[in-house]
């Protein structure tokens, strides 16, 4: 399908780019003769141009099931396609987000400025205003598969194509691939925010703790920011904010590799990363910087509670998620 091999191309553009996707994070899809083409779970957007990550459902039949609140809308699994289902894999754990969307093409994001903005208590009333001219809606926190599922058809109105995903992320959506690009640039040029500059790492200190230990120092000095920005640190470092932190980095960023933490954040020094960590750890570190330098000292945060934490990870369809980032 030439649609979808377009949209394969946009899918690795958007992953590669680390403000709008971070490891396994985002996912987009495409309608086509009743089959919804959705990105596995798992997989990373980046890699959409070199290798299958699209996995075919049954659209029809999971919109019925969503309406229906059927349990089995929760992961999707059970709408896969079979016969067309050449990879084996699963689809993405936001699959309803696509499903709900009336349009044929929809891309979800983990936008760093969007995320900035939606995790603020007053997010949707200051986007009211970033957002003009949009036809867009706010959808409170809530966990993929259904109850995201439930938050998003409570707020959808004729028309729109922007959701802003409140402690999430942001989806926009139309009716080519081309179209959706389009809307997605105009989107995240409307919600940017200038970052804090952040002091170097101290790469010589760094690389001294790490003598005899299997850690590192973070590639990335927009990780180093982490530690180097006090304020990412103090809010970002003990909070949660968005789903794929706590997933990544647990509640709580160490700081000092004696805790044995994947990574660990050195205040006023730079980021340390474990040999045997996740490939996605250094980038869910850096994209926590990323947001908390895009917040102010005195912005009202809100973040997940323990409960949230509780229902994200220890879904199945998110452990099953874990399993194939662990294989990476």
């Amino acid at each position: 399908m030439v649609d979808l091999d377009r949209l394969r191309t946009l899918s690795a553009r958007v992953g590669a780019e680390p403000l709008l996707v971070q490891a396994a994070g985002g996912n987009t899809s495409i309608k086509d003769d009743g089959v919804l083409w959705i990105k596995a779970s798992g997989t990373w957007l980046k890699d959409a141009a070199r290798r299958d990550i699209f996995v075919p459902v049954d659209h029809g039949a999971l919109v019925d099931a969503l309406a229906r609140r059927d349990p089995a809308a929760d992961a999707c699994l059970p709408f896969v396609r079979a016969d067309l289902n050449a990879t084996g894999l699963r689809p993405s754990i936001e699959t309803s987000v696509h499903a709900l969307m009336p349009h044929r093409v929809v891309v979800h994001v983990h936008c760093v400025n969007t995320i900035a903005w939606a995790i603020r208590r007053d997010a949707e009333a200051r986007l009211s205003k970033v957002l003009q001219g949009f036809r867009w809606e706010f959808v409170p926190y809530a966990r993929p598969g259904l109850p995201l599922a439930d938050a998003i058809a409570a707020r959808l109105r004729p028309g729109i194509d922007v959701l802003v995903l409140g402690n999430h992320g942001l989806v926009v959506a139309a009716s080519s691939v081309d179209e959706a690009e389009d809307v997605l640039g105009r989107v995240v040029a409307a919600v940017t925010r200038t970052p804090r500059e952040a002091p170097s790492p101290d790469r010589r200190a760094l690389e001294a703790m790490c003598e005899g230990t299997p850690y590192a120092p973070a590639a990335s000095d927009e990780t180093h920011a982490l530690a180097t920005d006090p304020f990412a640190l103090e809010r970002g470092g003990a909070h949660v904010y968005y789903p794929d932190h706590v997933v990544f980095l647990g509640t709580r960023v160490a700081t000092d590799i004696a805790s044995g933490a994947p990574l660990v954040a050195v205040p006023r020094t730079g980021v340390l990363v474990r040999s045997d960590a996740k490939p996605a750890v250094e980038a869910m570190g850096r994209c926590l910087a990323d947001v908390m330098r895009r917040v102010e000292p005195d912005d009202d945060l809100v973040a997940l509670t323990d409960q949230d934490i509780d229902r994200l990870i220890n879904w199945d369809a998110e452990a099953y998620r874990q399993t194939l980032n662990a294989e990476r």
